[in-house]
C-alpha cells in the first residue's frame, strides 16, 4: 500500500524488516552522486596501474632503444607486443569503466608465406629453405611501417602523467581541501573539494578521451581497414557470384536441359510411329506434352531463385508474404514498409529471410514472425521462431552465407538463440532506405564557433600538454639552474606542482575536446 503524506502528518517509521521506496528525484539524485564516486574509484583504479604501467614502459622503452642502435631486432617485436599489452587493458578499460569506445588501430596481420613449389619460401626475390628469417623480416616490416606502434609508444611514455592528473586529481584535490579546511582553517578548501566530487566524471572522460586520440584509429588507418574490407567483400562476392552461376547451370543441365532432349526424343519416335502405330504415337506426344509442362515449371522455379517476378513488381513486403504461403510451417509476416530499397538489397533480404525459413522448417520448428520495419534509413528484418534453438553460423554454412550476402550492403545479421528458447534471427542493412535528412560528407569540418574551437584544440593542445606540462615536469625534479619560459618555474613554491597538473589537465581537456568534435568519430562516447 503506498502512503500519501499530507501537511500535519508525521511519516511513519518503516516497519522492521521492511522497505520504504524512496521518491523518483531522490532516486535521481542518488545515482548521480553514485556517478561521481564511481568516477572517483575508477580514477583511483587506473591510477593505481601505473604502479605496473612504468616498470613496462621501461622495459619496453629499452627494448625499442636496444634493438634500434645495437641492432638486436630480435628485440623489437617483443618489445612492441609488451606495449601493445598495455594498450589493449586501457582500451578494455575505457570500455568498461569509462564508455568511450576505443577501436583496434593495427594494420592487418601479414599472411604466412606458403612454401612454393620449388621447395623453397620465396620472399624479396630470395629463396629461403626455411620460413623462419623470411618471418621475422615480415614481422618487423609490420611493426616498423605501422603507425600505431610509434603513437603507442608516445603514449606509454606519457599516459603516467596524464593519467595521474586526470584520472588521480580530482581525488587528491578532494583530500587537499579537507586539509585545508581542518588544518589551515580555509574554508575555500571544502568548496574545492566539493568542485572536484562533481568535476569527476568530466575529468575522467577527459582522460578516455586522451586515450581514444592517442590509442585510436587514425583516418588513414581507417582508410585501409576500409579498403581491405572491401577487397575481402568483392572477393566473397565474387566466390558468391561463381557458385550461384554453377547451380543455375547445374539445374539447366540436370533439369529442363535433360528434359527438353527427352522431349525431342520421345517426338522423334512418335514420327516413326505415326504411320504404323497411331495409338502408340499419341501416347508418346502426351507424353512429351507433360515432360515440356514439367520442364516449363522447373524453367520457373529457377527464375524464382534468381529474383522472383513478385519481388520485382509488389515489394518486399508482398514477396515475403508470398514466400510464407509457399512454406509448410505457420508463418505471420508484419510489414511496416512504405518505401522500397534498391533491387539488389531488396534481393539480398528475400532470399536471406528465405534460408531463415528453410532452417526453420529444416529444424522442426511450428511457428515463425516475421517483421519487416525502418530504422531510420536502415532496413531491419527480424525472424523469430519457436524451434530448439542452439543455431550458430559455421563456416560454409547457410547462416554465414546468409552474413557474406549481407556484407555487400554493410548488412548484418544478428543471431540469439540460446538452446531450448527458439531462434530470433535480426537482419539490418543500413542506408537502405531514402530519407529526407541531408547527410553531411564524411570528412567535412565543423562549422562556426565549432570550428573555430576545433583548430584551436588541435593547434594549441601540445603547449600545455608538453612543454608546460610534461617537461616542466622534469626540470622541477632536476631543479636546473636555467628557468627559461616555463610558467611553473617562474610561480612561487607551493604553486608550481598544481601549476604543471594544471597545464598537463588543460591540455589532455583540449586534446579531448578536438576529439569530441572530429567530424569522424567511430561513436559517441559514453559517461562512466
Amino acid at each position: 500500500m503506498r502512503l500519501v503524506t499530507h501537511p500535519g502528518w508525521r511519516k511513519p517509521h518503516p516497519p522492521s524488516g521492511g522497505f520504504v521506496h524512496s521518491p523518483p528525484r531522490l532516486r535521481a539524485v542518488t545515482l548521480k552522486r553514485m556517478k561521481q564516486v564511481r568516477s572517483l574509484g575508477y580514477g583511483l583504479a587506473l591510477s593505481a596501474l601505473v604502479v605496473v604501467q612504468i616498470p613496462v614502459a621501461l622495459v619496453s622503452i629499452l627494448g625499442v632503444l636496444v634493438s634500434t642502435v645495437l641492432g638486436m631486432v630480435f628485440l623489437l617485436e617483443p618489445s612492441v607486443r609488451l606495449i601493445r599489452f598495455m594498450a589493449g587493458i586501457d582500451r578494455h578499460l575505457m570500455r568498461r569503466w569509462v564508455g568511450v569506445e576505443i577501436p583496434t588501430p593495427y594494420r592487418p596481420k601479414p599472411p604466412a608465406l606458403v612454401r612454393a613449389r620449388d621447395g623453397y619460401y620465396h620472399h624479396k626475390g630470395k629463396r629461403y629453405r626455411t620460413a623462419t628469417s623470411p618471418h621475422i623480416d615480415r614481422m618487423l616490416a609490420w611493426v616498423i611501417t605501422d603507425p600505431a606502434t610509434w603513437r603507442e609508444l608516445v603514449w606509454i611514455i606519457l599516459d603516467p602523467w596524464t593519467r595521474s592528473v586526470l584520472a588521480l586529481g580530482p581525488t587528491f584535490v578532494i583530500g587537499w581541501g579537507i586539509w585545508l579546511t581542518l588544518s589551515e582553517g580555509l574554508y575555500w578548501g571544502l568548496a574545492l573539494s566539493v568542485a572536484a566530487f562533481f568535476l569527476a566524471p568530466a575529468a575522467l572522460k577527459n582522460y578516455g578521451l586522451y586515450a581514444l586520440a592517442l590509442l585510436g584509429p587514425t583516418a588513414n588507418t581507417q582508410l585501409v581497414g576500409q579498403v581491405n574490407r572491401l577487397n575481402q567483400v568483392r572477393a566473397d562476392q565474387l566466390d558468391l557470384q561463381a557458385a550461384e552461376l554453377r547451380r543455375i547451370e547445374r539445374d539447366l543441365h540436370d533439369g529442363a536441359q535433360a528434359r527438353m532432349v527427352a522431349v525431342g526424343m520421345t517426338i522423334g519416335a512418335a514420327e516413326q510411329l505415326v504411320d504404323n502405330d497411331p495409338n502408340a504415337a499419341k501416347a508418346l506426344l502426351a507424353k512429351a506434352r507433360e515432360s515440356s509442362a514439367t520442364a516449363l515449371q522447373e524453367l520457373r522455379q529457377l527464375v524464382r531463385g534468381i529474383h522472383p517476378p513478385v519481388l520485382a513488381e509488389r515489394g518486399l513486403g508482398d514477396a515475403i508474404r508470398a514466400l510464407a504461403l509457399d512454406s509448410p510451417l505457420k508463418v505471420k509476416v508484419h510489414a511496416d514498409l512504405l518505401e522500397r530499397p534498391e533491387s539488389p538489397v531488396e534481393s539480398a533480404v528475400y532470399f536471406a529471410v528465405s534460408e531463415l525459413l528453410t532452417n526453420a522448417s529444416r529444424y522442426e520448428a511450428s511457428k515463425v514472425t516475421i517483421d519487416i520495419s525502418r530504422r531510420g534509413r536502415a532496413l531491419r528484418v527480424t525472424v523469430t521462431d519457436d524451434g530448439p534453438g542452439g543455431a550458430k553460423a559455421t563456416p560454409g554454412g547457410g547462416l554465414a552465407g546468409i552474413e557474406r550476402r549481407l556484407a555487400a550492403f554493410d548488412g548484418v545479421l544478428a543471431l540469439s538463440s540460446p538452446p531450448g528458447g527458439g531462434t530470433t534471427a535480426t537482419i539490418e542493412v543500413l542506408d537502405a532506405l531514402p530519407g529526407d535528412e541531408e547527410l553531411e560528407p564524411v570528412n567535412a569540418l565543423p562549422k562556426g564557433w565549432r570550428g573555430l574551437v576545433y583548430a584551436l584544440c588541435w593547434s594549441l593542445c601540445w603547449l600545455p600538454l608538453f612543454p608546460q606540462g610534461l617537461v616542466a615536469t622534469f626540470m622541477l625534479i632536476f631543479q636546473p639552474d636555467e628557468r627559461s619560459w616555463f610558467l611553473a618555474l617562474y610561480m612561487p613554491p607551493p604553486y608550481q606542482w598544481p601549476t604543471v597538473a594544471f597545464m598537463i589537465a588543460l591540455g589532455a581537456t583540449m586534446l579531448a575536446t578536438g576529439i569530441r568534435l572530429n567530424p569522424t568519430p567511430g561513436k559517441s562516447p559514453g559517461v562512466c
